[in-house]
Protein backbone atom coordinates (compact mmCIF):
# COMPACT_ATOMS: atom_id res chain seq x y z
CA UNK A 1 0.00 0.00 0.00
CA UNK A 2 1.28 3.47 -0.93
CA UNK A 3 0.55 6.47 1.29
CA UNK A 4 1.04 10.08 0.14
CA UNK A 5 1.61 12.67 2.85
CA UNK A 6 3.64 15.81 3.60
CA UNK A 7 7.37 15.54 4.27
CA UNK A 8 8.36 14.47 7.78
CA UNK A 9 11.66 14.65 9.58
CA UNK A 10 13.38 11.34 8.95
CA UNK A 11 12.28 11.06 5.32
CA UNK A 12 15.42 12.71 3.99
CA UNK A 13 17.75 9.70 3.74
CA UNK A 14 15.20 7.47 2.03
CA UNK A 15 14.12 10.36 -0.20
CA UNK A 16 17.65 10.98 -1.47
CA UNK A 17 18.12 7.25 -2.10
CA UNK A 18 14.84 7.13 -4.03
CA UNK A 19 15.82 10.26 -6.01
CA UNK A 20 19.09 8.67 -7.12
CA UNK A 21 17.39 5.46 -8.21
CA UNK A 22 14.69 7.40 -10.05
CA UNK A 23 16.89 10.02 -11.75
CA UNK A 24 20.30 8.38 -12.22
CA UNK A 25 21.32 11.03 -14.78
CA UNK A 26 20.82 13.76 -12.15
CA UNK A 27 21.85 12.32 -8.77
CA UNK A 28 21.78 14.44 -5.66
CA UNK A 29 23.35 14.34 -2.20
CA UNK A 30 22.02 14.71 1.31
CA UNK A 31 23.91 18.00 1.58
CA UNK A 32 22.35 19.43 -1.56
CA UNK A 33 18.88 18.36 -0.46
CA UNK A 34 19.40 19.87 2.98
CA UNK A 35 20.81 23.18 1.74
CA UNK A 36 18.67 23.76 -1.35
CA UNK A 37 15.32 22.32 -0.22
CA UNK A 38 15.00 21.92 3.54
CA UNK A 39 16.88 25.14 4.36
CA UNK A 40 15.29 27.17 1.60
CA UNK A 41 13.36 29.90 3.45
CA UNK A 42 10.40 29.20 1.16
CA UNK A 43 10.25 25.51 2.12
CA UNK A 44 6.90 24.30 3.41
CA UNK A 45 6.70 20.58 4.35
CA UNK A 46 3.07 20.52 3.19
CA UNK A 47 4.29 21.25 -0.33
CA UNK A 48 6.74 18.34 -0.42
CA UNK A 49 4.37 15.47 -1.17
CA UNK A 50 6.03 12.17 -0.26
CA UNK A 51 4.83 8.72 -1.30
CA UNK A 52 5.76 6.00 1.17
CA UNK A 53 5.50 2.22 0.66
CA UNK A 54 6.78 -0.33 3.15
CA UNK A 55 8.46 2.37 5.19
CA UNK A 56 10.54 3.66 2.25
CA UNK A 57 10.04 6.64 -0.02
CA UNK A 58 8.54 5.57 -3.36
CA UNK A 59 8.36 9.01 -4.93
CA UNK A 60 7.72 12.67 -4.29
CA UNK A 61 6.70 15.96 -5.88
CA UNK A 62 7.87 19.30 -4.50
CA UNK A 63 5.69 22.42 -4.65
CA UNK A 64 7.01 25.78 -3.48
CA UNK A 65 5.89 29.40 -3.45
CA UNK A 66 7.64 32.52 -2.22
CA UNK A 67 7.38 33.32 1.45
CA UNK A 68 10.19 35.87 1.16
CA UNK A 69 11.18 37.90 -1.94
CA UNK A 70 13.87 36.53 -4.23
CA UNK A 71 15.71 39.85 -4.04
CA UNK A 72 15.04 43.30 -2.62
CA UNK A 73 12.18 44.97 -4.44
CA UNK A 74 10.94 41.87 -6.29
CA UNK A 75 7.92 41.04 -4.15
CA UNK A 76 6.39 37.65 -3.37
CA UNK A 77 4.98 36.87 -6.85
CA UNK A 78 1.60 35.99 -5.31
CA UNK A 79 0.22 34.38 -8.48
CA UNK A 80 3.22 32.10 -9.05
CA UNK A 81 4.15 28.65 -7.82
CA UNK A 82 6.74 26.12 -8.89
CA UNK A 83 7.34 22.38 -9.00
CA UNK A 84 11.15 22.08 -9.11
CA UNK A 85 11.19 18.26 -9.21
CA UNK A 86 9.16 15.08 -8.96
CA UNK A 87 9.98 11.40 -9.33
CA UNK A 88 8.74 7.85 -8.78
CA UNK A 89 11.04 4.88 -8.17
CA UNK A 90 11.05 2.36 -11.05
CA UNK A 91 9.13 -0.41 -9.25
CA UNK A 92 6.17 1.88 -8.53
CA UNK A 93 5.75 3.34 -12.01
CA UNK A 94 2.82 2.68 -14.28
CA UNK A 95 0.11 2.75 -11.62
CA UNK A 96 -0.71 6.47 -11.54
CA UNK A 97 1.49 7.42 -8.58
CA UNK A 98 3.31 10.15 -10.51
CA UNK A 99 0.00 11.66 -11.60
CA UNK A 100 -1.21 11.60 -8.00
CA UNK A 101 1.94 13.24 -6.64
CA UNK A 102 2.08 16.01 -9.23
CA UNK A 103 -1.67 16.50 -8.89
CA UNK A 104 -1.34 16.99 -5.14
CA UNK A 105 1.56 19.42 -5.66
CA UNK A 106 -0.53 21.44 -8.10
CA UNK A 107 -3.53 21.35 -5.75
CA UNK A 108 -1.36 22.61 -2.88
CA UNK A 109 -0.30 25.65 -4.91
CA UNK A 110 -3.69 26.36 -6.43
CA UNK A 111 -5.24 26.07 -2.98
CA UNK A 112 -2.98 28.96 -1.97
CA UNK A 113 -4.26 31.10 -4.84
CA UNK A 114 -1.46 30.43 -7.31
CA UNK A 115 -2.77 30.83 -10.85
CA UNK A 116 0.40 29.70 -12.65
CA UNK A 117 2.55 26.69 -11.81
CA UNK A 118 5.92 26.35 -13.54
CA UNK A 119 8.08 23.31 -14.01
CA UNK A 120 10.88 23.76 -13.12
CA UNK A 121 12.30 27.28 -13.25
CA UNK A 122 12.22 28.10 -9.53
CA UNK A 123 15.09 30.37 -8.57
CA UNK A 124 17.47 30.22 -6.91
CA UNK A 125 17.15 26.50 -6.14
CA UNK A 126 16.06 24.76 -9.30
CA UNK A 127 17.40 21.30 -10.13
CA UNK A 128 17.20 21.56 -13.92
CA UNK A 129 15.85 24.36 -16.13
CA UNK A 130 12.93 22.16 -17.16
CA UNK A 131 12.02 18.62 -18.06
CA UNK A 132 14.46 16.68 -20.25
CA UNK A 133 12.18 14.93 -22.77
CA UNK A 134 14.92 12.56 -23.91
CA UNK A 135 15.95 11.24 -20.49
CA UNK A 136 12.55 11.54 -18.82
CA UNK A 137 9.91 10.99 -21.52
CA UNK A 138 7.32 9.69 -19.05
CA UNK A 139 7.63 12.80 -16.90
CA UNK A 140 7.36 15.04 -19.95
CA UNK A 141 4.27 13.21 -21.13
CA UNK A 142 2.68 13.36 -17.66
CA UNK A 143 3.15 17.12 -17.42
CA UNK A 144 1.50 17.55 -20.79
CA UNK A 145 -1.45 15.40 -19.74
CA UNK A 146 -1.85 17.55 -16.61
CA UNK A 147 -2.10 20.74 -18.63
CA UNK A 148 1.47 22.01 -18.61
CA UNK A 149 2.53 23.69 -21.85
CA UNK A 150 6.05 24.49 -23.05
CA UNK A 151 7.05 28.14 -22.62
CA UNK A 152 10.67 27.93 -23.77
CA UNK A 153 13.25 25.27 -24.57
CA UNK A 154 16.73 26.16 -23.28
CA UNK A 155 19.81 24.03 -23.80
CA UNK A 156 22.77 23.08 -21.64
CA UNK A 157 26.21 23.39 -23.17
CA UNK A 158 29.70 22.14 -22.28
CA UNK A 159 33.21 22.83 -23.51
CA UNK A 160 36.45 21.04 -22.69
CA UNK A 161 39.19 23.35 -21.43
CA UNK A 162 41.91 20.76 -22.00
CA UNK A 163 44.47 22.47 -24.19
CA UNK A 164 42.46 25.70 -24.30
CA UNK A 165 44.33 28.84 -25.36
CA UNK A 166 42.94 32.33 -25.65
CA UNK A 167 42.53 32.87 -29.42
CA UNK A 168 44.76 35.56 -31.00
CA UNK A 169 41.71 37.42 -32.30
CA UNK A 170 40.46 37.83 -28.73
CA UNK A 171 43.75 39.45 -27.74
CA UNK A 172 43.41 41.82 -30.71
CA UNK A 173 39.81 42.60 -29.84
CA UNK A 174 40.78 43.18 -26.22
CA UNK A 175 43.47 45.71 -27.22
CA UNK A 176 41.02 47.52 -29.51
CA UNK A 177 38.42 47.89 -26.73
CA UNK A 178 41.08 48.95 -24.22
CA UNK A 179 42.15 51.74 -26.59
CA UNK A 180 38.55 52.93 -26.48
CA UNK A 181 38.72 53.17 -22.69
CA UNK A 182 37.25 49.84 -21.60
CA UNK A 183 38.84 47.87 -18.80
CA UNK A 184 38.40 44.16 -18.05
CA UNK A 185 39.22 42.99 -14.54
CA UNK A 186 37.81 41.76 -11.28
CA UNK A 187 35.51 44.14 -9.42
CA UNK A 188 36.68 46.08 -6.40
CA UNK A 189 34.65 45.83 -3.20
CA UNK A 190 33.23 49.29 -3.89
CA UNK A 191 32.04 48.22 -7.35
CA UNK A 192 30.07 45.22 -6.15
CA UNK A 193 26.85 47.16 -5.34
CA UNK A 194 26.87 48.67 -8.85
CA UNK A 195 27.52 45.24 -10.38
CA UNK A 196 24.67 43.66 -8.41
CA UNK A 197 22.27 46.44 -9.46
CA UNK A 198 23.32 46.09 -13.10
CA UNK A 199 22.96 42.30 -13.14
CA UNK A 200 19.60 42.36 -11.36
CA UNK A 201 18.16 45.29 -13.29
CA UNK A 202 19.36 44.54 -16.81
CA UNK A 203 18.96 40.77 -16.62
CA UNK A 204 17.54 38.81 -13.68
CA UNK A 205 17.23 39.42 -9.92
CA UNK A 206 18.64 35.94 -9.36
CA UNK A 207 21.84 36.96 -11.15
CA UNK A 208 22.30 39.87 -8.79
CA UNK A 209 21.83 37.55 -5.82
CA UNK A 210 24.33 35.05 -7.29
CA UNK A 211 26.93 37.83 -7.37
CA UNK A 212 26.01 38.99 -3.86
CA UNK A 213 26.57 35.47 -2.50
CA UNK A 214 29.71 34.75 -4.51
CA UNK A 215 32.41 36.16 -2.19
CA UNK A 216 35.23 35.26 -4.63
CA UNK A 217 36.02 38.36 -6.73
CA UNK A 218 38.91 36.57 -8.43
CA UNK A 219 36.28 34.43 -10.13
CA UNK A 220 34.33 37.45 -11.37
CA UNK A 221 35.19 39.69 -14.34
CA UNK A 222 33.65 43.01 -15.31
CA UNK A 223 33.79 45.17 -18.40
CA UNK A 224 33.73 48.86 -17.51
CA UNK A 225 34.15 52.22 -19.16
CA UNK A 226 32.41 55.05 -17.34
CA UNK A 227 30.30 52.41 -15.61
CA UNK A 228 29.93 48.62 -15.60
CA UNK A 229 28.58 47.35 -18.92
CA UNK A 230 29.20 43.61 -18.67
CA UNK A 231 30.23 40.79 -16.39
CA UNK A 232 31.05 37.09 -16.32
CA UNK A 233 31.70 34.74 -13.43
CA UNK A 234 32.10 31.09 -12.60
CA UNK A 235 31.80 28.89 -9.50
CA UNK A 236 28.77 30.96 -8.47
CA UNK A 237 26.84 27.93 -7.20
CA UNK A 238 28.06 25.64 -4.39
CA UNK A 239 30.04 22.59 -5.39
CA UNK A 240 30.39 23.50 -9.08
CA UNK A 241 33.65 25.39 -9.66
CA UNK A 242 33.51 24.64 -13.40
CA UNK A 243 30.01 26.02 -13.89
CA UNK A 244 30.15 29.16 -16.03
CA UNK A 245 27.79 32.09 -15.50
CA UNK A 246 25.86 34.22 -14.98
CA UNK A 247 27.15 36.27 -17.89
CA UNK A 248 25.75 39.41 -19.52
CA UNK A 249 26.56 42.52 -21.53
CA UNK A 250 24.53 45.72 -21.75
CA UNK A 251 22.05 45.01 -24.60
CA UNK A 252 22.92 48.36 -26.18
CA UNK A 253 26.55 47.29 -26.57
CA UNK A 254 26.04 43.88 -28.09
CA UNK A 255 28.01 43.38 -31.27
CA UNK A 256 31.04 45.23 -29.88
CA UNK A 257 32.84 42.04 -28.86
CA UNK A 258 32.61 42.74 -25.12
CA UNK A 259 30.84 39.44 -24.51
CA UNK A 260 33.42 37.51 -26.52
CA UNK A 261 36.23 39.09 -24.52
CA UNK A 262 34.57 38.38 -21.17
CA UNK A 263 33.80 34.79 -22.14
CA UNK A 264 37.34 33.99 -23.24
CA UNK A 265 39.04 35.84 -20.39
CA UNK A 266 36.89 33.86 -17.97
CA UNK A 267 37.73 30.59 -19.69
CA UNK A 268 41.40 31.54 -19.47
CA UNK A 269 41.07 32.08 -15.71
CA UNK A 270 39.24 28.77 -15.35
CA UNK A 271 41.99 26.96 -17.24
CA UNK A 272 44.68 28.69 -15.17
CA UNK A 273 42.91 27.41 -12.08
CA UNK A 274 43.24 23.86 -13.39
CA UNK A 275 39.60 23.35 -14.33
CA UNK A 276 39.16 20.94 -17.22
CA UNK A 277 35.70 21.89 -18.43
CA UNK A 278 33.26 24.80 -18.58
CA UNK A 279 29.53 24.18 -18.59
CA UNK A 280 26.17 25.75 -17.87
CA UNK A 281 22.54 24.67 -17.87
CA UNK A 282 20.54 27.39 -19.56
CA UNK A 283 20.75 29.42 -22.76
CA UNK A 284 18.70 29.85 -25.91
CA UNK A 285 20.33 27.79 -28.63
CA UNK A 286 19.70 30.39 -31.34
CA UNK A 287 20.03 33.46 -29.08
CA UNK A 288 23.02 35.83 -29.43
CA UNK A 289 24.54 34.19 -26.34
CA UNK A 290 23.93 30.71 -27.75
CA UNK A 291 25.67 31.62 -30.99
CA UNK A 292 28.57 33.15 -29.07
CA UNK A 293 29.01 29.99 -27.04
CA UNK A 294 28.90 27.80 -30.13
CA UNK A 295 31.54 29.94 -31.83
CA UNK A 296 33.72 29.51 -28.72
CA UNK A 297 33.53 25.73 -28.98
CA UNK A 298 30.64 24.92 -26.64
CA UNK A 299 28.38 22.04 -27.65
CA UNK A 300 24.77 21.30 -26.70
CA UNK A 301 24.66 18.46 -24.20
CA UNK A 302 20.99 18.51 -23.10
CA UNK A 303 17.70 20.10 -24.05
CA UNK A 304 14.90 21.08 -21.67
CA UNK A 305 11.32 22.27 -21.78
CA UNK A 306 10.28 24.94 -19.28
CA UNK A 307 6.55 24.25 -18.81
CA UNK A 308 3.65 26.14 -17.25
CA UNK A 309 0.14 25.26 -16.16
CA UNK A 310 -2.28 28.17 -15.93
CA UNK A 311 -5.51 27.89 -13.96
CA UNK A 312 -7.08 30.27 -16.46
CA UNK A 313 -7.00 27.33 -18.87
CA UNK A 314 -8.43 24.81 -16.41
Amino acid sequence: MVTVRPFRSGDETSLVDAWNRSMPADPTTSGWFRDRVLLDPNFDPEGLRVAVAGGAVAGCAYAVRRLIPLAPGTGLEPDAGWIPFFFVVPEHRGGGLGRRLVGEAVAFLEGLGRTTVDFASYTPNYVLPGVDPELYPDGYRLLGELGFRTRQSPVAMDRSLVGYRTPPEVHELLRAREREGYVFRGPTAGELPELIRFAAGAFNPDWGEAIRRHREPERVLIAKKDHIVGFALYAAYPGTPDRFGPFGVDPGLRGTGLGKILLHLTMTRMRAEGLRTSWFLWTGETSPAGRLYAAAGYEVTRRFHVMRRSTACH
